[in-house]
């Protein structure tokens, strides 16, 4: 492994551990003054896996990549790409609200 590509291909390879559809994850590695910027692209369905609760499956991602860029003396910034179309609306209940008052006893 080149350490020029050495963070590019540590981020495939940790991504590709965690989601359900590794053959869709594509890292694109682009190089400029403020340093090297890694963009993500992957499953729409593999998106909760990777940003992780309350983002912290993501920060962490993010902590790790800095580390193997600062051993290969290089500022690296990881970008999460959002998929075509935004996230799937959530499913809300649809229960009537109104149902539960009676139980309340107030």
């Amino acid at each position: 492994m080149s350490k020029v590509i050495a963070d590019q291909d540590f981020l495939e390879f940790i991504i590709k551990a965690l989601v359900d559809h590794p053959e869709d994850v594509k890292v694109d590695r682009r190089v400029d003054e403020m340093g090297v910027l890694l963009s993500l692209k992957l499953n729409p369905e593999d998106m909760g896996q990777i940003i992780g609760r309350g983002g912290s499956t993501a920060r962490s991602i993010r902590s790790l990549v800095r580390i193997v860029g600062l051993k290969n003396h290089a500022r690296v910034n990881l970008k999460i790409e959002e998929p075509e179309g935004g996230r799937a609306p959530r499913k809300m209940p649809t229960e009537d609200v109104g149902t539960g008052l009676e139980d309340l006893k107030l």
